[in-house]
């Protein structure tokens, strides 16, 4: 297990702010572990712990069999000694130095390797990340990007442990994002220390996530490798957060596993899904169906598959064509042509493939 930790660290009321406690273990195996989450959910906190920049009450913390911080024994490395490349959301670089002089600092404060090496490491990254004919060059005198690969490369310099990203991306407009992302494929093949980043952005944990872990007012709600934990949502509580689904309740009417089948009644209309182990027959709870999932089709369609005809409440155009809202909160998105065909209906049919609908029971 590359990180196991299981954190608690509690921080008193202060005025404007309530109790807060953290309380989550952390355990991942991947190269890149996303904490997904709103604002105020812990996220940043648990980087801080894993940093060795908060302390907390109880747990244990161990990176690749290293222990950092272990409660009942009160071992505590200190950051310096835990080795671990930080960036934060503004990049952090000193602003007096350039981005030699950065990367000078970080590898001084880094391992104790002679200076012949650390000289040829901090040109080699300044290749690596397209930075050598900017070394001269002050953070001001930086672009957005510029300022990203020489994060990136002043991290990497002093041969960190484990990687820690706190909203590397944020306020950055769409090209500078796919650019950043490329960066850190780049410096995925560069060192192989763990990375945890945080980030409220879905784009962006389904762009770099190998293990996902949901947060919630200081606790995880579902943990996991990327694609189980968006396919199958834990509880219909944790797909609403994603925003991503659309969720509507339903019963199970009939199970077959012979023909591996059951039968769902979705708002008076019946479903056919696969078979359902440990579900009885009159179970309540909600499917779930991802938004890009759902097709739209002419309300005089024939009848085919999992059906409903519903109401259309309202149409805007999306970066991905056309979003439509229906009656009990459905979404789906279309392409501008499909949307020709239909526009002007007052009802629709959206058809919902089985291998794409998820239940969840209550």
């Amino acid at each position: 297990m590359r990180i196991d930790a299981r954190l608690t660290k509690r921080l008193p009321a202060t005025n404007g702010a309530d109790a807060f406690e953290l309380n989550v273990h952390l355990k991942s195996d991947a190269d890149v572990t996303v904490l997904l989450g709103p604002s105020g959910a812990g996220k940043t906190l648990t980087l801080n712990c894993l940093g060795g920049f908060a302390t907390p009450d109880e747990g244990r913390i161990l990176v690749n069999d290293e222990l950092y911080f272990d409660a009942p024994t009160k071992l505590r490395l200190p950051p310096q000694q835990r080795r671990c490349g930080y960036i934060f959301q503004d990049h952090a670089l000193f602003p007096h130095m350039t981005v030699r002089e950065n990367l000078r600092f970080a590898a001084n404060a880094g391992r104790g390797n002679s200076g012949l090496n650390r000289h040829r490491r901090i040109a080699d990254l300044l290749e690596a990340f397209e930075l050598a004919e900017f070394a001269g060059r002050k953070p001001a005198q930086l672009s957005g990007g510029q300022k990203q690969r020489a994060a990136l490369a002043r991290m990497l310099v002093s041969e960190p442990k484990l990687l820690l990203l706190d909203e590397p991306t944020r306020g950055l407009d769409g090209r500078l994002r796919q650019s950043f992302y490329e960066l850190l494929r780049k410096l995925r093949q560069r060192s192989e220390a763990p990375m945890v980043l945080v980030t409220h952005d879905l784009e962006e944990c389904m762009e770099l996530a190998g293990h996902v872990c949901l947060m919630e007012a200081g606790r995880f709600t579902q943990c996991g490798p990327r694609e189980r934990v968006f396919a199958r949502p834990a509880t219909v509580e944790v797909a609403r957060s994603l925003g991503i689904y659309n969720i509507l309740p339903a019963s199970i009417d009939a199970l077959d596993p012979g023909r591996d089948m059951s039968r769902l009644g979705v708002l008076g209309r019946p479903w056919e899904i696969s078979y359902l182990p440990g579900r009885l027959i009159g179970d309540q709870g909600y499917v779930c169906v991802r938004q890009a999932e759902t097709k739209v089709i002419p309300h005089d369609a024939p009848p085919s598959g999992n059906q409903l005809l519903l109401r259309v409440e309202s149409a805007s155009q999306s970066l991905r064509g056309m979003r439509i809202q229906f009656e009990h909160a459905v979404v789906a998105e279309i392409s501008e042509a499909d949307y020709a065909a239909c526009r002007g209906s007052e009802r629709l049919k959206v058809e919902v493939p089985a291998a794409a609908i998820y239940f969840v029971g209550k």
